[in-house]
């Protein structure tokens, strides 16, 4: 009764990267991950500010009915505000690329 060879798996440490790994490039794609930490930055944003007027609201400190109106401006225009500014640089910093028909 033989049992021939068995390979066994490899656990523990892992194998060297081949220079091909090491060389390799990590692509990043800053759209997305600007977008990302704006989405985080604009959560964040109105998150601190509804706990901040709930808080002035139990206290009292609403009088009037404009001071409603000024809440969804405090709220949603600074985080509008910033993704104006992130597409704008964007269009900005894209004109300086060369185009592949110019040479230099």
């Amino acid at each position: 009764m033989t049992l021939g060879t068995v390979a066994m798996p490899h656990f523990g440490i892992p194998r060297r990267a081949s220079d091909e790994q090491i060389n390799k490039v990590t692509q990043v794609n800053w759209r997305r991950g600007l977008f990302r930490v704006w989405l985080l930055l604009s959560a964040a944003w109105i998150m601190g500010w509804i706990v901040y007027l709930i808080l002035y609201g139990i206290k009292g400190g609403f009088q009037s009915s404009g001071d409603f109106i000024a809440i969804p401006v405090l709220l949603i225009g600074p985080p509008i505000a910033l993704l104006l500014f992130g597409l704008v640089a964007g269009w900005a910093f894209r004109g300086f690329r060369l185009n592949d028909s110019e040479t230099p």
